[in-house]
């Protein structure tokens, strides 16, 4: 056998390949670089899926694709219409600096809005408290009206266990003090006070008789006496509140008094007194009007509603119908 010499082609196949070889992995960096180039920049417009992708023609081309840029307000569309609408632009005027706005205070009263339109006065409330719900006091009392009205003016008092105790009787002490609050200083003084032998120095109610004596509503008896804690009869009452206010007897006082069956009971020196106070209406009788029962003691009940009748014949409280009070004839 001899050698044979290397074919030549057979030498410029395998060098072809070795050359495919590099060309090859040249193609394959080149790629890899761009891949790299691309996915490095964050606004890259390429769609590399769509490269890779064997099949273009099902696959839109990124040259075709809408461009998606932010939400614009401008760019909004009616979805009902066919027209697009845009929606105003709440751009804010160059000349307002946010950042130096003065802060809003609340306005000041008065609150006027308009000239036009009236300011709201409220209503202003009475300073009058409610009534005293006394526990001893129904509601079908018939001095109850009375009651109520000269507890919330503070003229007559309860107790400590709010009961008013209506049925009781009362004294000439506590019957001062009840003219004082009732009264007050608007009864002019006609008199001087007197130092009473039977009231102490340190009375509970030396102010309020001191003020009854001095104003006329009551005196006391001879020897400089005033016996404080003497049960007051209804005479006595009548006798005072009218002496007090200063009312004049009428023309006829005994035909006024024979409304009154036990007429022949009144004292002597209270009969003008008893017919000026019949016919200014401060006479209550419970539970007959025509029966007076003048030297009965006066009990809390029948003092109030007195007292408030003549608080009406002064104009400072208004009239309640009662069946109890005398109405003397015209």
């Amino acid at each position: 056998m001899t050698d044979t010499p290397p074919d030549p082609k057979s030498s410029q196949t395998n060098a072809l390949g070795f050359d495919e070889f590099i060309g090859i992995l040249v193609a394959f960096a080149t790629i890899g670089a761009i891949l790299f180039w691309s996915f490095s920049r964050k606004e890259s417009g390429w769609n590399f899926n769509t490269l890779l992708l064997p099949d273009s023609s099902s696959v839109t081309s990124p040259s075709t694709l809408p461009k998606q840029t932010a939400p614009n307000v401008e760019s909004r569309q009616q979805p009902s219409t066919s027209t697009e609408e845009k929606l105003p632009v709440l751009t804010p005027s160059p000349s307002v600096n946010f950042t130096t706005l003065p802060q809003q205070q609340p306005p000041s009263p008065p609150f006027i809005v308009n000239k036009t339109i009236p300011l709201v006065i409220p209503e202003q409330k009475s300073t009058i408290p409610p009534p005293i719900a006394f526990t001893d006091v129904p509601g079908d009392f018939w001095a109850r009206r009375f009651i109520d009205a000269l507890s919330s003016r503070n003229i007559i008092k309860g107790y400590q266990d709010y009961t008013f105790r209506p049925n009781q009787p009362v004294t000439r002490a506590e019957f001062a003090a009840i003219v004082e609050q009732a009264f007050g200083k608007e009864v002019g003084k006609t008199k001087s006070a007197i130092a009473f032998k039977d009231i102490p120095t340190r009375f509970w109610a030396n102010s309020a008789i001191d003020q009854a004596i001095s104003t006329g509503f009551l005196k006391g008896y001879p020897n400089k006496v005033f016996r404080p804690q003497q049960r007051i009869p209804r005479v006595q009452v009548l006798v005072a509140l009218t002496s007090g206010m200063n009312l004049n007897v009428p023309d006829s006082p005994t035909q006024i008094l024979n409304l009154y069956r036990d007429a022949k009971v009144i004292p002597n020196y209270a009969t003008n007194k008893i017919a000026a106070a019949t016919v200014n209406d401060l006479v209550i009788n419970y539970p007959n009007p025509k029966t007076l029962n003048p030297n009965k003691e006066a009990t809390r009940a029948e003092v109030a509603a007195m007292v408030y009748q003549a608080l009406v014949r002064t104009g400072r409280l208004n009239a309640i119908e009662s069946e109890y009070i005398v109405k003397a004839p015209n």
